[in-house]
This record gives structure tokens, C-alpha cells and sequence, in this order.
């Protein structure tokens, strides 16, 4: 039997609510339940303020706009993540300056930022990899020490915690993303969060082409003009709709995916001394959104994956480092980031998704075990 990487889940009222949106007669932005999603991330998260976007990239570029990003500006991030992490940034102008990560997790190492700090720093972007905390503590204190801006990338950190603190209620602006391979999904579909009161008001109106279109609809201003840059960032209320139904369920679903992490851990738990398995920090916790192993090197891994390919087991690699990619390489000062090349060489994700059966994770994780054990 075919095990893929990822199967998108329906938890129940996906299309009865995408049923209710378009029966509404508005489907466009910040429809009904564009508004039931807002509330249910304010009042679960405590986060300020939210807005739905239509991608998690989205969400990024509209930070990068709101810190005032320039040309000349420099960002501080990890070289070990998405294209889009850096891509909002570079769009605006900066340059990037990449750090490595740590050891013991893909996540930035925290004690290598404050040595890329210069008068030209105007940000760093914390990547929470695989749902799991960055030491925000040692972070934020280097922001107020130097005046930076910090951006939360918690694209997979849903449901997450540092120190009791929800990820992405912790920096200035967060970033998170509904993507199909996520926990909580959308198809597509993101969401800034608004920590900052400074960017209340104007990351309403770069979401809405650079207008204040939102206050015209809430009755605050008489008509609506062009008082600022920004772009078309809202999705449509089908997907609102889908994701509401979702959320309903976050629990079901957290529950689950928990499991299925639990059991890949205590069944691989064996092979601690031949690789690398996920660690978690004792000031996070783990919200299950992929499990993975880091092999050797990249003969190891790559034969890891084709020996569960023969198992009809479909895993994959991650991220290639950033720094080394044929646009940033150039660019790049000839920097040596050796934890950072480690994961894009040895780390393979194995399959994640709600309906993975606890039955196929043993089965997995066997033929994982049999390919270290030969």
C-alpha cells in the first residue's frame, strides 16, 4: 500500500461553510468568516491583532513594508529555510545576511546573530523549524539591545508555545501559514499577526492596496483614497470558510498529530546513536508538525529515501541552504555556515498527515529501522 508525504484533510464542514460563504453573496475579502477567523486567532492566541492573507509569503512582505524596509537595510535570518523568508525581504531592497543553525535543531542558532549585528541591521526573522521555539528570550533582548525589529516566521508553528507564550505573539509582526502540508489548512492562505501597536492601523491598509478601504466599510470615513503602498493581500472568504472549519477542530487534529509524533519518536527512539532525531528545548513545546531524521550525510540520506521509496513509503529532503543558492551566492562573502549545509544534506522528512493510521507509522518506522540495521 502507497503511503504518500502529505494528504490534505477535511475535518468535517469544509464545504458546508464554502456552501455558506458563496450563498452569502460576498466571497471576496474579509467576508463573514474572514471575521469568524480573526476572532477565533485573537481570543485563542491573545495575539493583538490579526489578517487573514492569502499566503504566508504574503504575510511577510507586508512586514518587510511595514518595518519600512530600504534599499542598503540588512536582515539577519537563518540560511536553513523557505525562498520566502528571505524573498519578502530582498524585494524591499535589503540585503540579506544569513546565520547558521543550531546544533542540536535547524532553528537559528541564537548565539551567532548578535556577531552579524551592524549600523545597517534593521531586522532579524526567526524561523520556528518544525514548529519548534527559537530561544525568544536571548532574541528579544538583542532587539532592544541594538533597537531591531524581530519577525516571527511561524509558517509551521501553529498551536506552539515558548515559555508558555504562543509562537508568533512574541516579536513585533508574526507570520503564519495554512498551506496544505501544514496542521491547519487552507489550500493556500496565510496570516500576518500585529503585536506592535505602531502597525495597527497601516497593515490594514497595505492589505487593502494601499487604501483605507476598511475603515470606509466599518462607516469611520466617508469614502476611500490611496494614502499608502501596498497590494492585494486578502483572500477570498471561501478560504476563510475552509479554514474556519478547521480551526473548529484544532483540537481533534492536535491530538492526532501528537500521536503520530509520539509514536515515530518511541519507535526510531533506538537509532538516537546512529543519527539525529528531532529535539525539542525545554522552553517550547512540540505542536507535531513533521517528524524527521538527520542522516550522516547526503549518500546516507539519499539512499534512506530511495530504500523507503522501494517500501512504497514516500519521504523527502528539505530546504537547501540559502546562502550556497545560485541567486545568493554571489552575494553571499563566502560565508561558511556548516549546520546549516548538515540539514540540507541529511535531513529527511518522513510522511506527516492526520490520516496516517498509527498501524503505517510502525510500518514506516520499521522499514526506517531496517534500512540502519542492514
Amino acid at each position: 500500500m502507497h503511503i504518500p508525504f502529505n494528504k490534505p484533510f477535511l475535518s468535517g464542514k469544509e464545504t458546508l461553510y464554502i456552501q455558506q460563504a458563496v450563498e452569502s453573496g460576498k466571497i471576496s475579502g474579509d467576508g463573514a468568516f474572514t471575521k469568524k477567523c480573526h476572532t477565533f486567532f485573537e481570543s485563542t492566541f491573545h495575539f493583538k491583532k490579526v489578517l487573514l492573507t492569502t499566503s504566508c509569503t504574503d504575510a511577510l512582505e507586508m512586514a518587510a513594508i511595514l518595518i519600512n524596509i530600504k534599499e542598503g537595510d540588512e536582515v539577519i535570518m537563518p540560511s536553513f529555510t523557505f525562498v520566502s523568508t528571505a524573498n519578502a525581504f530582498v524585494l524591499r531592497g535589503a540585503k540579506i545576511i544569513f546565520a547558521d543553525s543550531r546544533k542540536d535543531h535547524p532553528g537559528i542558532d541564537e548565539f551567532a546573530i548578535e556577531k552579524l549585528i551592524t549600523p545597517k541591521t534593521k531586522a532579524i526573522v526567526v524561523v520556528h523549524y518544525a514548529g519548534v521555539a527559537c530561544d525568544m528570550d536571548i532574541i528579544m533582548d538583542l532587539a532592544k539591545k541594538h533597537n531591531l525589529f524581530v519577525i516571527e516566521d511561524a509558517a509551521q508553528a501553529i498551536d506552539s508555545y515558548y515559555k508558555n507564550k504562543p509562537l508568533g505573539s512574541i516579536a513585533h509582526l508574526s507570520a503564519f501559514s495554512f498551506h496544505e502540508t501544514k496542521n491547519i489548512i487552507s489550500g493556500e492562505g496565510g496570516m500576518l499577526v500585529i503585536n506592535d501597536e505602531q502597525f495597527l492601523e497601516r497593515a490594514e491598509i497595505i492589505r487593502e492596496k494601499g487604501t483605507n478601504r476598511s475603515k470606509f466599510f466599518r462607516g469611520e470615513v466617508d469614502k476611500y483614497n490611496w494614502v499608502d503602498v501596498g497590494s492585494s493581500y486578502l483572500p477570498s472568504d471561501i478560504i476563510a470558510a475552509f479554514l474556519f472549519a478547521q480551526l473548529e477542530n484544532i483540537q481533534k487534529i492536535q491530538d492526532k498529530r501528537k500521536a503520530i509524533w509520539n509514536c515515530y519518536f518511541e519507535n526510531l527512539s533506538e537509532l538516537k546513536d546512529k543519527i539525529q532525531l528531532p529535539f525539542i528545548p525545554d522552553f517550547a513545546t512540540n505542536n507535531a508538525h513533521m517528524f524527521y531524521l538527520v542522516c550522516k550525510n547526503i549518500e546516507q540520506r539519499d539512499a534512506l529515501i530511495a530504500h523507503l521509496k522501494s517500501h512504497d513509503i514516500h519521504s523527502v529532503f528539505h530546504y537547501l541552504s540559502l546562502h550556497k543558492s545560485p541567486f545568493y551566492a554571489d552575494k553571499n562573502d563566502d560565508k561558511n555556515l556548516p549546520y546549516s549545509d548538515y540539514y540540507t544534506d541529511g535531513l529527511v522528512r518522513l510522511p506527516f498527515f492526520y490520516e496516517l493510521e498509527i498501524e503505517q507509522v510502525k510500518a514506516i518506522s520499521k522499514a526506517v529501522l531496517s534500512f540502519f540495521n542492514a
